[in-house]
């Protein structure tokens, strides 16, 4: 009897991203296939929480993809593959909102956050808090009067703010993402909470 032949895919399942994308560089399909597999979602996550609308994130990402897997050849293995990709997300989303001014964000901090402290971390912190549990009436209308400071941010400094306080990366990351110097990052977000600070006021009355 021959031995069980070895499923490709499976094996691609256990590499690291740079070997798979050591195999995409070769033009193997299975790797491209793995890289979306890996990707889809947290680009889908990124690219909607900031323009909002559900379709036209799946195309952003659909175009984030293609612009990835032509440019796979030019992807230098010392950097990490999530940092490059996401780039290529955050670019296509930023050219969108330059357009159409839309994002969002949660109050409790990162949903990628697994314990209390990397959840109050990455909590946005814009003031005293309200007195007592917010019920859930309280709890949208307070994310509403959010998403509408942050729709009123410049581009740069939502995207800081949504990986920072959505998607949990640390700074060194987000810096990496945007092709920033880590200080013009802390500025970023720095001068976007103060923002949302000033505009979110009324809510600490």
């Amino acid at each position: 009897m021959d031995p069980p032949v070895a499923d490709p895919q499976q094996n691609l399942r256990d590499a690291t991203d740079q070997e798979v994308v050591a195999q995409a560089r070769l033009g193997r399909e299975a790797a491209y296939r793995e890289l979306v597999r890996r990707y889809e979602r947290p680009i889908f996550s990124l690219i909607y929480r900031m323009v909002r609308d559900r379709e036209l994130a799946e195309d952003l990402s659909q175009e984030t993809f293609v612009k990835a897997l032509k440019a796979v050849r030019s992807y230098r293995p010392e950097y990490k593959f999530s940092s490059w990709i996401f780039k290529i997300a955050n670019n296509a989303a930023i050219d969108h909102l330059r357009k159409r001014e839309l994002a969002t964000l949660s109050i409790e901090g990162s949903p990628h956050a697994r314990t209390p402290d990397a959840m109050e971390a990455t909590a946005l912190q814009i003031g005293g808090r309200l007195p007592g549990p917010l019920d859930q009436l309280e709890a949208r209308e307070l994310g509403g009067a959010i998403e509408e400071a942050i729709s009123h941010l410049r581009p740069e400094y939502r995207s800081c703010i949504l990986l920072r306080h959505v998607e949990g990366r640390p700074y060194e990351e987000i810096a990496e993402i945007l092709g920033l110097p880590l200080g013009t990052v802390k500025t970023y977000i720095h001068r976007a909470r103060h923002e949302l600070r000033k505009a979110l006021a009324h809510l600490r009355e």
